[in-house]
């Protein structure tokens, strides 16, 4: 069996010093995160060398997206990072905003605003709870899971639907928000805000815990920015970057909230960012919910957004704006586009080209994923082979947007 993986990865592992062994990690392992395989050289329980093998769930998002229209593309932002689908569907509407210059109301500004936060947070609910499944601390997931089904249940009631939310429209949101949205979201905030003191209690400040993640998997700043890493991975080892800050969008050069940035970038700084992006996200959240302000749910642009079914029915001019988005899409205007938005691991850049047609010429998506996944050989080399698993879980690699 090592004969037939060696000769598949050339000549990197063919001939192996006696006494080391090559061991798979993955693509079926549920430490792996999803499906993707690292080969393994090992002497003993020390890591020699690694090599990591993407594209198992790789989907051609991006071939879809020049054929499909730019609401249609929604569908497919939902599935690539399924933990937090809103901030995918925000980055890449308000891509298609910017390419049309659309302003939305600000009662929408706000809601997307909130949506993101709620969805940060439920991302590293999950990368910090599984973290401490995977390192054999199973009872701190518990005493968050439900705080992350309380926010499903919000974007269930909003949009009707949990993981795949497509969420927002070209122009403003599909439809508004519930009567209850407001006062849910606080008795959330209520609840959440113990139960990290006491997720922190029993995993960060655990012995154990500690020992399997102070000082593993560490990266300098500047490896860290020569390997393009972005979002908290970035931060935790001591860079203060944020796109919401460093480039804002929407409104959040509007609102007050600090950046926590590690020092060595090992597994354990990169929990803490994230224990501490929690807060933040909370106190954004508390800044704009009792804010929202009222007006409609999207832009007065009927070339691009469906209007009510009721409308249609019984009006002439809505009847034909309806016909004609539905049967000729959304028109952009031609040019090259980039926006980026801070996603839960990262910068997510939609990067789109237009000719003027319902569909783009062009789509490429900066996955975060994509870029810090290919310094995990060099991050473990010369570790344990227990260390692999602390490091992968803390830099919450996503298959479905590594591969995309």
């Amino acid at each position: 069996m090592y004969e037939k993986t060696a000769e598949h990865f050339g000549q990197k592992f063919k001939d192996l010093p006696e006494g080391h062994l090559l061991v798979n990690l993955g693509p079926s392992h549920p430490a792996t995160h999803g499906i993707l395989q690292n080969v393994i050289q090992i002497d003993g329980e020390r890591v020699v060398d690694t090599e990591s093998v993407i594209g198992y769930v790789h989907r051609c998002f991006e071939k879809l997206g020049e054929r499909y229209d730019y609401n249609q593309f929604l569908v497919c932002t939902d599935r690539m990072n399924y933990v937090s689908t809103p901030l995918n569907n925000i980055g890449w509407i308000l891509t298609v905003e910017k390419m049309m210059q659309i302003q939305v109301p600000d009662r929408v500004t706000y809601v997307r605003m909130i949506i993101s936060e709620l969805s940060r947070i439920m991302d590293h609910i999950i990368c910090n709870g599984i973290m401490g499944v995977d390192l054999g601390a199973f009872s701190g997931l518990l005493h968050l899971f439900h705080h992350r089904e309380n926010i499903y249940q919000i974007l269930e009631k909003l949009t009707g639907a949990r993981l795949t939310t497509t969420f927002c429209r070209v122009g403003g949101m599909e439809r508004d928000i519930y009567p209850e949205f407001q006062s849910e979201i606080k008795l959330i905030l209520k609840g959440l805000k113990p139960a990290l003191d006491e997720f922190e209690e029993l995993l960060i400040r655990n012995k154990i815990f500690n020992e399997r993640t102070k000082g593993i998997g560490g990266i300098s700043a500047d490896r860290a920015i020569a390997y393009g890493f972005s979002g908290p991975n970035l931060r935790a080892a001591g860079v203060p970057w944020d796109v919401r800050k460093d480039d804002p969008y929407m409104f959040y050069d509007k609102v007050n909230f600090d950046i926590p940035v590690g020092e060595d970038g090992s597994a354990l700084d990169r929990t803490l960012v994230r224990m501490e992006e929690m807060r933040q996200s909370m106190r954004i959240i508390e800044q704009l919910i009792d804010g929202i302000p009222e007006g409609p749910y999207h832009a007065d642009v009927p070339h691009a957004f469906l209007p009510p079914k009721d409308r249609v029915y019984h009006n002439m001019e809505e009847l034909i704006y309806h016909f004609k988005i539905i049967m000729h899409g959304v028109k952009v205007p031609p040019g090259e586009y980039y926006h980026a938005t801070e996603a839960a691991n990262g910068e997510l850049g939609f990067y789109v080209v237009s000719e003027g047609d319902k569909s783009p010429w062009r789509v490429h998506v900066r996955r975060p994923c994509f870029w810090y996944y290919q310094a995990f050989p060099e991050m473990v080399k010369g570790g344990l082979l227990a260390d692999t698993i602390a490091t992968m879980s803390s830099l919450n690699v996503i298959a479905g947007e590594l591969d995309c």
